[in-house]
């Protein structure tokens, strides 16, 4: 949907191959993974990325859903020169946000499993805290995965359709297109 919206894109496989519905399987895989080889996965996809773009110099934009979402925020923490956007699809991150530089837009289940309520209010305290630039929004009858049209007994396709048009304007402010 990025390519067909005139982004380059790159999707790496952060769960080796793994798909599930199930919350406690997603987090027991999420438990098992390496986080070094995630990281190191991670960080060279930037380069990957920015290898096929019109300015291999500018910053990047990362969207991520669940995991990938708490992935995406540790990235533009950790390389904040190398990233001009973050949006968060139903995934938190509990670190230290004082080099982040990106804007943050999160799309949150109003019921979620996978991220507590606790989980997501600390999460925004710790980015206002450090006074970062951040827009949440919480999709009424909604559960983790809601914008995954694969994902048929989670798809919400009203709060699908909405948060991906508010991705869409947030990107346009803050990412360069090919």
């Amino acid at each position: 949907q990025l390519a067909d919206a005139g982004y380059t894109a790159l999707a790496p496989d952060l769960s080796s191959g793994l798909v599930t519905d199930d919350p406690d399987e997603a987090q027991q895989a999420l438990a098992e993974a390496d986080p070094n080889a995630v990281a190191a996965l991670v960080l060279s996809s930037v380069a990957a990325l920015r290898a096929r773009t019109a300015v291999p110099t500018d910053r990047i934009a990362v969207v991520g859903f669940s995991m990938g979402a708490s992935w995406a925020m540790w990235l533009a923490t950790r390389l904040p020169g190398s990233v001009s956007a973050v949006v968060a699809y139903y995934g938190t991150q509990n670190i230290d946000f004082d080099d982040l530089q990106a804007p943050v837009l999160g799309h949150f289940a109003e019921t979620d499993p996978l991220v507590t309520e606790d989980e997501l209010t600390e999460m925004h305290a710790r980015l206002l805290l450090s006074e970062k630039s951040v827009e949440v929004h919480r999709y009424e009858g909604t559960r983790h995965w809601f914008a995954e049209d694969d994902r048929a007994e989670f798809h919400d396709v009203g709060a699908a359709e909405l948060a991906w048009d508010r991705t869409l304007e947030f990107l346009a402010d803050h990412a360069r297109r090919r």
